[in-house]
């Protein structure tokens, strides 16, 4: 038995990594559209003004910048503690 306090948001007060008490099975649509939301952003590669450059978006398709290089949208997302994702 725990001998934690717990509140109603599904973490346990108290732990140093949260502790999830909810079935992934029975996600509803919203969670699982919102899995990863925070952590993911992608990079596609536009034609902005007659160049190419490389637009960055949230998981959830927010944009969020345009980068003039691949390499450097990839490093944005990750000073951001994000993981990038290339789309083509």
């Amino acid at each position: 038995m725990n001998t934690q306090d717990s509140n109603d948001d599904g973490f346990e007060e108290g732990a140093t990594r949260p502790v999830v008490r909810f079935d992934i099975r029975h996600l509803s649509v919203a969670q699982l559209a919102s899995l990863g939301v925070s952590h993911l952003a992608y990079v596609k590669p536009v034609v902005v003004n007659g160049a190419r450059a490389f637009a960055i978006h949230g998981a959830d398709g927010t944009p969020m910048a345009v980068a003039g290089a691949e390499d450097l949208a990839f490093a944005a997302i990750r000073q951001h503690e994000m993981v990038p994702a290339l789309v083509h």
